[in-house]
């Protein structure tokens, strides 16, 4: 059976694992509570950027020496940022648990030189460009801008070419200083995990983290303005769209949410791939191409997400057709039969996701950072099992009650007059 462990090291850096000497690898990773939700108007997106940094050398490294020697471990490694945390991290083999926590380590000290972050900058405001290019075309982003508001939460993870184009180097130093501090940061590890080891080698290679200056935090942003390069407008224009994309947004459970569990059953039975409410309502019967629902968790707060894709003739009567289906189900809760479906297919997920260290690791590392908390793949077991008809049919009163925020993105203001926001 797998054992969790844990430790803080006097720098206030957190390590926490669950070893499994059954597995062939060992994956580790270090979540830091930097995400867009920390950023101010200027900063918007550093996050993100300075994920990219973390990759162009350190003092001991180029960025050819960091690439390569990812490579000579054979594994796994990637890095990315959401609202709330930026991960970095990698799978090995066990004998390589020292080389990969020296390589990652010193990638959380780098250079961040002057010609890698113009250069970076580049590669960056290419990659705005081009996701803003791809459905739904910004339409989630906008959901998210017009439902919690342009900032903290609402703040875009990439930021805008705008916020990008004026970025400094200065500012992404001071922002690492302030963010990159060892009190922010976890290192997890699953899998086949030396754990003595690895305190005693983290410790020993972050104890100049500690020193880190703390940088004065910039000035607040100013009330009552947008951030430069944001429109709250619900209606995006897309000129040459085929489709129509419409996303929706009311509130959901947090992190830390007795009922998130119920809530996401609830996201399958309404919105799953196949055989759910919405599939054999729209999209088997062929009145649109995606017709789904989940919630997402933050840690202080949740969004219950609907997304539909469809023609953009079409888009109104399917608008009435999912409202129908989210009314009867808020109204009448769930049959037996589909709890039962959905609750097996969540634990058969659960169960099948233990079988590599590498899934296990972002849950484990994720729920330390913003909870503080271990759920061990059997308590999850147990609470999804426990479910009943009436826990879930509490989630549907709920969270699908409530008047949506509507962000749509279509060939023209497809019925712009339906949006409504909070």
């Amino acid at each position: 059976m797998p054992e969790f462990r844990d430790a803080t090291l006097p720098s206030g850096l957190r390590i926490v694992a669950e070893i499994d000497n059954r597995g062939y690898s060992a994956a580790l990773g270090y979540f830091v509570r930097a995400g867009s939700r920390d950023e101010t108007d200027s900063e918007s997106g550093l996050s993100h950027f300075l994920e990219h940094m973390m990759f162009k050398g350190t003092s001991r490294r180029s960025a050819a020496d960091v690439n390569r020697e990812l490579d000579e471990l054979g594994g796994q490694s990637n890095a990315y940022t959401t609202e709330e945390q930026t991960v970095y991290y990698a799978t090995v083999l066990p004998k390589f648990q020292d080389r990969i926590v020296d390589l990652l380590t010193d990638m959380l000290s780098p250079s961040l030189d002057e010609n890698e972050f113009e250069t970076e900058r580049q590669v960056i405001l290419e990659e705005i460009a081009k996701y803003e290019d791809q459905p739904p075309f910004g339409a989630f982003e906008r959901a998210m801008e017009v439902y919690f508001g342009p900032r903290g939460l609402g703040r875009r993870v990439l930021g805008t070419a705008e916020s990008v184009s004026e970025m400094t180097a200065k500012s992404m130093r001071d922002y690492f200083q302030r963010r990159y501090r060892p009190e922010n940061i976890v290192l997890a590890a699953t899998g086949s995990v030396d754990f003595d080891g690895l305190v005693a080698e983290v410790e020993r290679r972050t104890q100049h983290w500690a020193d880190r200056s703390r940088e004065a935090s910039p000035p607040a942003d100013t009330d009552g303005t947008l951030p430069p390069g944001i429109s709250l407008d619900p209606s995006i224009e897309i000129a040459d769209a085929n489709q129509a994309y419409l996303v929706r947004i009311t509130p959901g459970p947090s992190a830390q949410s007795e009922d998130r569990y119920a809530a996401r059953i609830l996201g399958a039975i309404l919105g799953d791939e196949g055989g759910s409410r919405l599939f054999w309502e729209l999209i088997d019967t062929g009145r649109a191409e995606v017709a789904t629902v989940w919630p997402h968790e933050f840690m202080d707060t949740g969004a219950w997400f609907t997304y539909l894709v469809c023609a953009p003739e079409d888009t109104a009567m399917n608008r009435k057709l999912l409202e129908d289906v989210m009314a009867r189900t808020a109204d009448s809760g769930v049959e037996p039969a589909e709890l039962q479906q959905a609750v097996n297919k969540a634990t058969a997920g659960c169960i099948m996701q233990t079988e590599r260290p590498s899934n296990r690791l972002f849950g484990l590392g994720s729920r330390w950072l913003t909870c503080g908390e271990y759920i061990s793949t059997d308590k999850t077991l147990e609470i999804l099992r426990g479910l009943d008809q009436e826990s879930v049919a509490n989630a549907a009163r709920r969270y699908l009650r409530d008047e949506p925020c509507e962000v749509i993105a279509a060939a023209g203001l497809v019925a712009a007059d339906s949006s409504s926001s909070s």
